[in-house]
């Protein structure tokens, strides 16, 4: 921390200087509504000579600042496109004063006051020097979801069957949700946030130095939609599903209905926004699966087959207060507030046969049912504080901070007994836990500009701690109270504390736009169980560089690299076993390394008339790479286990285009290609790794404007075969169509979706799961319902113009 003071006591010495010269401020508002101009251009004229010393552009508010102007008489015009100018003259200004002029009105040129209708489509995808953003409002088969089903439409992610959800290949990357980084699991954060309330998904592949370095493909920022620019909007819709066309002889029927709704308000100085959500979506399935193990000179093959369903329910309140005294500072407080549970439930029968390895003869057979729940709950709780000081128009002190309290819970229950018909214990095993979960997060960037471009520096400081009681039971045929197994229960205790600053500057010489900096971090790991201590201290340098060549109107070349971490959540490091399935035995490693990442890119970018074309090629190399193995634990269990297997790389190519030939059809299609390698060695060297697999994706939809008010639209989801550690996961694709029809000018709109279409002819939302070993080879197809019906019903009153920036859990959603 020493080497940090003189660093920001020369930042804060500097801003008295800063302060010594005149300046005129102002803000630009329109004479037809007082609403409001952002990005009307302010010109300051030397009264004497009309010659212009300086200008600037008003920010979204309106707002405006001339900074550094010495004593004299001046001229200040502000115009905007649409607007008659506003010109204020002869304004004299003494030594070192600030004058503000107030409110300027600009009155609407006669052109802008005659009628005039626009009609036109947003783009599917648009980039910028550092990222992709995408439209989500284009993702019609995301209506009344979540998150996760408008990320299933960007050709970089794919979602497998389990729900996981993949970068170019890797299930590491950081969610952001409106510029603010949430150290969260990607698939819990996104299912809590409403389809409805997304504006935009930005996919940064190649991050610059600002940004945390955590999540090893990247960064993915949620922007939601914007509420009233003066006033109020409401914008709410509710869904629901039809009865399951397919239940798969499920013990309880799938049930599918939601809410959620957004109120937005904003008048002079306050922005006040309150969100609030409820989504059950359960969902039925199937499993069948194979496994084999080998220990000595017997094998035990154990087939089964049964159900595999979830119930999830999902509920938040979100607010977010805005207040913005003058043009120089603005406070903005969040509170958050979720609740997440999820029940997963597997009947399983299982058909056991051992064998002599040698002569083949049977040793035994066994039959049984096994009734598996598994429980997971959340509750989180965050509120967090953000205060912005612009000195200048191009200098300014973000300060901002977060804290988190949450409990997170659940168990696991394995029953196993005779046959389903008569529930005789043979074995009863049960794992709950408990915890509680702290988190802070404290943040100050100093921006300015120097020379042509922008100079961004920073510190951060983040405090962790998860706190966890685990406690394991067994009860055996013949036993009326479980036994307590205190090798399988404990106390853990996970910390985190991270240091880290940055710097970076960005500019643009001509037609190269380049922004490149280097964050330093010093991040201190302890995690204790049982009075053992395992301590990680790591200090690091994680360089960025993204430039971008604009040769002209249709072509564009960028490129860029950025070093990344993927840290170890509790649950990977936490060494005590969990009893997950009847076949399963699941523990981590607290000695695990966090994987390190170099990310490089190269693309082009094409617009055309009709649509646009970009092409990507990547390459990651990842050190530490983690993964989850298995081992033969018993004849019929097998353990599974976080470790670092070694290196892997990845190269590939990304692929979208954006097409609309005519003005009824649509057509975006976004792949990824690349070849995953990993080598490395297991269990203490004594299994060699050595995998390889060719990997693509295909997220693709096409649109219909059937009529002005009715809309169809097709989507398809495909990942191919792929390699692991220890074999290979299958191919996962899952089609969907949505029918949209508007009512009262665009203020209702219904939307009728066809999800997982099947027709009991394509396999669609079946996966299978394969890994083997010396003495081990397991197989699990995952099957899940097709052929569900939704109708989803939207309402939006009022016109949108700003962000509403809701607070997100930091640190609880990543150990759900």
């Amino acid at each position: 921390m020493k080497n940090f003071l003189p660093l920001f006591l020369s930042l804060f010495s500097i801003l008295p200087v800063l302060a010594q010269n005149g300046s005129i401020s102002g803000k630009a508002v329109s004479k037809l509504d007082n609403q409001p101009i952002g990005f009307a251009t302010v010109t300051l004229q030397n009264a004497q000579d009309g010659k212009v010393v300086t200008g600037a552009m008003t920010d979204e508010q309106g707002n405006f600042q001339l900074s550094k102007l010495k004593e004299g008489t001046y001229h200040v015009q502000v115009q905007f496109l649409g607007f008659e100018a506003n010109k204020s003259e002869n304004l004299n200004l003494a030594r070192n004063q600030n004058l503000n002029l107030g409110t300027i009105t600009l009155a609407p040129s006669a052109k802008l006051l005659q009628e005039v209708t626009v009609t036109g489509e947003r783009a599917t995808v648009y980039h910028q020097i550092d990222k992709q953003v995408f439209n989500a409002a284009q993702f019609q088969n995301a209506t009344g979801g979540t998150g996760v089903d408008v990320l299933k439409n960007v050709p970089s992610v794919s979602v497998n069957a389990q729900g996981e959800i993949s970068m170019r290949g890797s299930t590491g990357f950081t969610v952001f949700l409106n510029g603010k980084p949430v150290q969260a699991d990607a698939a819990s954060v996104l299912s809590q946030i409403p389809a409805n309330a997304i504006e935009n998904v930005e996919v940064i592949t190649a991050p610059s130095a600002k940004y945390d370095p955590d999540g090893k493909a990247g960064i993915i920022n949620i922007t939601t939609k914007q509420g009233a620019t003066d006033g109020y909007s409401v914008t709410a819709s509710v869904q629901g599903g039809l009865p399951s066309i397919e239940d798969y002889n499920n013990a309880e029927t799938a049930k599918r209905y939601g809410a959620d709704a957004t109120v937005s308000f904003k008048k002079n100085k306050w922005d006040v926004s309150l969100g609030a959500s409820y989504l059950r979506n359960d969902n039925t399935g199937w499993r069948s699966g194979d496994v084999s193990t080998t220990i000595g000179n017997r094998t035990t093959r154990f087939p089964s087959e049964g159900e595999r369903s979830f119930d999830k329910f999902n509920r938040t309140v979100r607010a977010t207060v805005g207040f913005t005294p003058d043009a120089k500072n603005a406070f903005q407080a969040g509170f958050y507030y979720g609740n997440r549970t999820e029940y997963r439930l597997a009947d399983i029968n299982y058909n056991n046969t051992t064998r002599n390895v040698s002569t083949g003869e049977v040793i035994g057979r066994s039959q049984y049912f096994n009734h598996n729940l598994v429980k997971k709950q959340g509750k989180f709780f965050i509120a967090n504080l953000d205060y912005t000081h612009k000195f200048t128009p191009n200098t300014s002190l973000s300060l901002s901070g977060l804290v988190e309290k949450d409990k997170l819970s659940g168990y696991t229950k394995n029953l196993n007994v005779r046959s389903q018909e008569v529930f005789d214990t043979l074995q009863y095993t049960e794992n709950t836990n408990e915890r509680p979960l702290d988190g802070l997060r404290l943040r100050a960037d100093f921006a300015t500009k120097v020379g042509a471009g922008k100079l961004e520096s920073g510190y951060q400081f983040r405090h962790h701690n998860d706190d966890g009681e685990f406690v394991y039971k067994q009860k055996n045929a013949g036993e009326t109270v479980f036994t307590f197994f205190p090798e399988f229960s404990g106390n853990v205790n996970l910390t985190n504390v991270i240091h880290s600053v940055y710097s970076q500057y960005s500019g643009k010489a001509g037609k190269l736009d380049y922004v490149g900096g280097l964050r330093y971090e010093h991040a201190e790991r302890d995690f204790k169980i049982r009075g053992e201590n395992h301590e990680l201290n790591l200090s690091n340098f994680f360089p960025s560089l993204n430039v971008q060549y604009t040769f002209n109107d249709s072509w564009k070349l960028k490129a860029g690299y950025s070093r990344r971490v993927q840290r170890s959540s509790s649950f990977e490091l936490n060494p005590l076993p969990e009893r997950e399935h009847s076949e399963t035995l699941e523990q981590g490693d607290p000695e695990l390394l966090p994987e390190f990442v170099n990310l490089s890119e190269v693309g082009v970018i094409k617009n055309f008339k009709i649509g646009s074309l970009f092409a990507t090629a990547y390459h990651q190399d990842i050190k530490n790479v983690i993964n989850r193995v298995n081992n033969v634990y018993a004849d019929t269990i097998l353990g599974r286990i976080y470790t670092n297997a070694g290196r892997a790389r990845r190269l590939g190519v990304e692929v979208g285009v954006d097409l609309k030939p005519v003005h009824w059809w649509k057509l975006y299609v976004g792949g990824n290609v690349y070849d995953y390698q990993i080598k490395g060695a297991l269990f203490d060297n004594t299994v060699a790794v050595n995998n390889s697999s060719l990997v693509y994706t295909l997220n693709a939809n096409t649109s219909f404007q059937l009529s002005k008010t009715t809309s169809l639209q097709w989507t398809l989801n495909y990942i191919s075969d792929r390699a692991t550690a220890q074999g290979e996961d299958s191919r996962y694709y899952t089609p969907s169509l949505a029918l949209r029809k508007t009512f009262l000018d665009g203020k209702l709109a219904a939307t009728v979706q066809w999800q997982n279409m099947d027709l009991g002819l394509l396999n669609t939302a079946e996966q299978r799961i394969s890994t083997w070993g010396r003495d081990f080879y397991t197989t699990t197809n995952y099957i899940y319902e097709v052929d569900m019906i939704l109708v989803n019903l939207s309402f939006n009153l009022n016109k949108l113009g700003k962000k509403a920036k809701f607070t997100e859990s930091e640190f609880g959603e990543k150990e759900f």
